[in-house]
């Protein structure tokens, strides 16, 4: 497990090892009190030289200073070894000294003391809760985000947490406050409730522009999200995954039947409203979709209609073990903004999470330069995939705007152990 703090988290309750550092800080604490001991012990000890009056107070003020010294060298000791350790971690810890800081975020993160010292069998001395190391760069809007009365009704501030996130600050510690209670009404049980349209009452609109589905559905939310909340008979979004508008649309008929072993549990990266899981709910398969609520309700919206949203950026691990996925769906919500690193990032963790013989099914993703392509075509064949789809082709947008996009389904090799 090797050394954790509070500056590394991944939603869950973390420990701290005894660090090389605080070792080497005890032995030198302890040698310090030994010299001190052992020279005090001299100093009163040994005869003061004859004709030397007051022999009695130069050897407390040898001792005093001595003792002086000591006490300054263990403390550049102790700012050398923090020093150091900074350096190796790479960024700061959140000083919980700092002024204005809130008192339920000094209280969530301090450390814990085990209550029966240092466990044997793990190493741990001390229980700790763990928040994204970015959020040291956003301490006004942590305290703020950390500020309110414990067992009372949490600030309507969904907005300020979705706005730490984005910042790198995920996962966000945990509160002592009651959500807002927002009546769930008209739901309809499944399979009927995933095309029923949802109660504009039925979410929170809270730090949105719009204020009803109807405004959401008039705007161009995402690159995907044109309309993509209506689901009324005859709307683009009823007609997607099952009716082809270009040859870079894959039919999930078509790409099911690819799938070795079956398809069964699958993860939609930036799923929008959640159409491609309530089409593969239609087929008995188990779709996580991961969302946050960018300009639109998606997470309450998808889970209106019966479907499992994941609240979570693209920048923090994926929470989930090794090789359990069937199929990994993912479109334009892969881009991460042109950084070559953040993709190679990005792609081996979902490299991870599907299991050999799994499918990425990348579905029009955009190529807006022959760069752009390049660069992903090559990350793409460092994994040795196999490939059993791949159209490049261009589709016109809203706007008649036309640009290239590329769509694929690759199958994850058994690779050697």
């Amino acid at each position: 497990m090797g050394s954790v703090s509070l500056k590394i988290g991944d939603g869950t309750a973390r420990f701290k090892r005894a660090t090389i550092f605080s070792s080497l800080l005890n032995i030198l604490m302890l040698l310090s009190v030994i010299a001190t001991n052992l020279f005090a012990l001299y100093a009163f000890t040994s005869k003061p030289k004859p004709g030397g009056g007051g022999g009695g107070n130069s050897n407390f003020s040898l001792v005093s200073d001595q003792l002086t010294l000591i006490l300054n060298e263990i403390s550049s000791s102790q700012k050398k070894l923090a020093r150091m350790e900074k350096d190796l971690v790479g960024y700061e810890s959140i000083d919980l000294s700092r002024p204005n800081l809130a008192a339920e975020l000094g209280l969530f993160l301090r450390p814990h003391p085990l209550p029966l010292g240092k466990d044997s069998r793990t190493g741990i001395t001390e229980m700790v809760s763990s928040v994204g190391h970015s959020c040291e760069k956003s301490p006004d809007l942590l305290s703020q985000f950390m500020t309110y009365k414990v067992s009372g009704p949490c600030p309507d501030d969904w907005s300020l947490g979705q706005k730490l996130i984005l910042r790198g600050c995920e996962p966000l510690p945990r509160r002592r406050c009651f959500s807002k209670v927002i009546p769930k009404v008209g739901f309809q049980p499944l399979p009927s409730s995933l095309w029923k349209p949802v109660s504009d009452k039925a979410v929170s609109w809270s730090g949105l522009g719009c204020k009803s589905f109807e405004c959401v559905n008039t705007k161009k939310v995402t690159r995907e999200c044109n309309a993509c909340l209506d689901l009324g008979n005859g709307s683009a979004e009823s007609q997607r995954f099952v009716k082809a508008k270009s040859k870079n649309d894959f039919l999930i008929d078509d790409v099911l039947t690819l799938g070795s072993g079956g398809i069964r549990i699958v993860f939609d990266i930036a799923g929008g409203s959640g159409t491609f899981a309530a089409r593969m709910a239609e087929r008995g398969v188990t779709v996580i979709t991961d969302t946050l609520n960018v300009d639109a309700p998606f997470s309450e919206f998808i889970a209106a209609r019966g479907l499992f949203p994941l609240y979570l950026s693209l920048d923090h691990r994926f929470p989930f073990y090794d090789n359990v996925f069937d199929l990994v769906h993912a479109s334009s919500g892969l881009d991460v903004g042109g950084r070559v690193e953040k993709l190679e990032f990005l792609m081996f963790d979902l490299d991870r999470i599907l299991r050999a013989g799994g499918l990425f099914w990348l579905d029009n993703f955009p190529c807006a330069t022959d760069d752009k392509k390049k660069i992903l075509t090559r990350i793409i064949e460092r994994f040795g995939y196999k490939k059993l789809k791949w159209v490049v082709g261009e589709k016109s947008d809203a706007s008649g705007k036309s640009e290239v996009y590329l769509s694929a389904v690759l199958q994850k090799p058994q690779r050697a152990a």
